[in-house]
C-alpha cells in the first residue's frame, strides 16, 4: 500500500526534484569537459540521451493527465493556452503530444480501474526511456497502417517485436523492419474500404517565400479518377496556364500538366456555383486589398515602369500576387475582392437581426484578416462574427461593432474567460483579466513592422 500524500505535499515534493534536477544541469554546464577524453564523452552521450528520453517520458505522463486529468472533471478551460505561453510550443505540437500521450498512458473510465494503455509495451519503453521520439513515431506510423484485418493477437506481436528492435537499433533500422512487418501480414496488398478511409488526407504545407506550397498525401481510389479526368482534359498544348486551348507546342511536364489539371477542375467547381454557401455567402475566393492597390497593379501590368504592388490576402491568409488576382477577376468567376469604400453597402442594421450579412463579413475580412484574439492564427474562413458587445446584452450588428473568432474563443468569449474592448481605431482588444487588453497583430505584419502600438490605454467598453 502506497503512503498517502496530500495534493499540497506532492506538489512540494515535485518542485523540489525538479529543483535538484535544475540545480544539477546549472553544476553540469559549469564543469568543463575539456580534459575527460572522447571515450567518456561517448558515455556521457548516452547517459544524457536517455535522461533526455525519460525525461519525454516524465513529458507525455504530464499532458495525458491535463487533457484527461484523474483528479478533475475535465481538462480547465485555457490550459492549452497557457501550456502555449509558458513552453512557447505551437499549439499543433500540445496536441501532438496529447494525442501521443493519449495512445501511451493509461485510459480513464467512466466506472472501475484506468483501462491499459493502447500501445502497453510502448508506454513501458518510454517511461524507461529506452526509445527516444523518432523511436516512437515510426512505431506509431507502422502500427496505424497495419491493415484492418490483422487480429489484436498479432498487433500485439507486431508491437513488442517492433519495441524490442528499437532498444538496440536507430528509428531508420526499426522502419526497415516496419516495412518487412507489412509485407508479411499484407503479402498482396489487401487494403479494405475501411483501410483506405482511414490512410486517406491531404496536407497543404505552409506558403513559401515564392508564394508555392508543398500538397502531400494519400488521395483514395475515387478522388484519383477525378483527378486522372481533369489531367486528361489538360494534354499536351490544351489549357494552358496563360488560357491557352487551342493545340499548340506545350514543353509543361505530366507533373506540372497534372497541377494545371486540378487547378482548372477546383475553378470550373467554384465557378458552378454548386458548391453552396460558407457563413452565408456562396462558397468563392475572398481576396482583400485596397482600390488604390487594385488600380496601382492594373496599371503596373501594362507599365514595367510601375511597381507591382504589395500582394492581396485571402480568407485563408494566402498571399495571392496582384497579377493573379487580375487574372482570376477576368476569368468571370465571381471572386469577392475587398476594398476600402464600402458607403452603398447594408452594413448597419443596428437590432434588426442579429447574424451578420455576407457584406458584413467582407469588411470582417478587410479589417481583420482573421480571428481578433491576439496571436491567435485563424484565418477569416475558419472564423465566426462576434458581437462586442454581445448581442444578449444589446450588442448592434453594425460592421463597426462585429468583428472575427475563431470557434474555439468565440465559445471562450461567451463563457467569460474573455473579455474584449474596440480601440478608438476600430480594432478589437483582447484580455483574460491578467494583463491590459491586447489586439492581434498576427494578420497585420505591416502594422508590426510600423511598430504601431493599438491597445486602448483604458479597459473601457467600445
Amino acid at each position: 500500500m502506497g503512503e498517502f500524500i496530500t495534493a499540497q505535499a506532492a506538489r512540494e515534493r515535485f518542485r523540489a526534484l525538479l529543483d535538484r534536477v535544475d540545480d544539477a544541469h546549472e553544476e553540469l554546464r559549469a564543469l568543463s569537459s575539456n580534459l575527460v577524453g572522447s571515450e567518456f564523452r561517448v558515455e556521457m552521450a548516452e547517459r544524457l540521451e536517455t535522461q533526455e528520453r525519460g525525461n519525454r517520458g516524465l513529458m507525455y505522463r504530464v499532458f495525458a493527465e491535463i487533457a484527461d486529468p484523474p483528479d478533475e472533471v475535465g481538462m480547465a478551460a485555457g490550459l492549452v493556452d497557457k501550456l502555449w505561453a509558458r513552453l512557447r510550443v505551437p499549439r499543433t505540437e500540445i496536441k501532438r503530444r496529447m494525442k501521443v500521450a493519449a495512445r501511451i498512458r493509461p485510459r480513464r473510465q467512466l466506472s472501475g480501474p484506468p483501462l491499459p494503455p493502447e500501445l502497453p509495451v510502448v508506454a513501458q519503453a518510454v517511461e524507461g526511456g529506452v526509445i527516444g521520439e523518432d523511436h516512437l513515431r515510426v512505431i506509431g506510423r507502422v502500427i496505424d497502417v497495419l491493415p484492418s484485418c490483422v487480429s489484436a493477437t498479432d498487433r500485439a506481436d507486431v508491437e513488442r517485436s517492433l519495441v524490442r528492435e528499437a532498444t538496440k537499433n536507430d528509428a531508420d533500422i526499426v522502419r526497415a523492419v516496419g516495412r518487412r512487418i507489412d509485407e508479411i501480414f499484407n503479402p498482396d496488398g489487401d487494403f479494405d474500404e475501411a483501410d483506405r478511409a482511414r490512410r486517406r488526407g491531404l496536407l497543404l504545407g505552409a506558403q513559401g517565400r515564392d508564394g508555392m506550397s508543398r500538397l502531400s498525401g494519400w488521395i483514395d481510389p475515387e478522388t484519383r479518377c477525378y483527378v486522372e479526368a481533369v489531367t486528361a482534359a489538360v494534354r499536351p498544348g490544351r489549357h494552358l496556364p496563360d488560357g491557352t486551348i487551342a493545340d499548340v507546342p506545350d514543353e509543361r511536364s505530366g507533373a506540372q500538366r497534372c497541377h494545371d489539371g486540378i487547378k482548372l477542375g477546383l475553378k470550373a467547381g467554384i465557378a458552378s456555383g454548386e458548391f453552396g454557401s460558407h457563413r452565408g455567402h456562396p462558397v468563392t475566393v475572398i481576396a482583400r486589398t485596397t482600390l488604390a492597390e487594385l488600380n496601382q497593379a492594373a496599371h503596373a501590368v501594362t507599365d514595367p515602369d510601375i511597381p507591382m504592388p504589395s500582394p492581396a490576402r485571402t480568407g485563408g491568409d494566402t498571399a495571392l500576387p496582384m497579377r493573379d488576382l487580375i487574372r482570376m477577376a477576368a476569368d468571370g468567376i465571381h471572386y469577392l475582392a475587398v476594398f476600402d469604400d464600402h458607403s452603398e453597402r447594408p452594413l448597419y442594421l443596428g437590432r434588426q437581426k442579429r447574424v451578420a450579412t455576407a457584406d458584413q463579413r467582407i469588411v470582417c475580412y478587410a479589417r481583420d484578416g482573421g480571428c481578433t484574439r491576439p496571436n491567435c492564427m485563424a484565418p477569416g474562413y475558419q472564423s465566426e462574427v462576434h458581437h462586442s458587445s454581445d448581442w444578449a446584452t444589446g450588442g448592434r450588428t453594425d460592421a463597426d461593432a462585429l468583428f472575427f473568432a475563431c470557434g474555439p474563443d468565440h465559445q471562450h468569449l461567451t463563457e467569460g474567460r474573455w473579455q474584449t474592448t474596440i480601440t478608438e481605431t476600430g480594432h478589437l482588444a483582447w484580455t483574460d483579466g491578467a494583463g491590459p487588453p491586447q489586439i492581434n497583430k498576427a494578420h497585420h505584419p505591416d502594422e508590426l513592422l510600423r511598430g504601431d502600438p493599438d491597445p486602448p490605454e483604458t479597459d473601457d467598453d467600445g
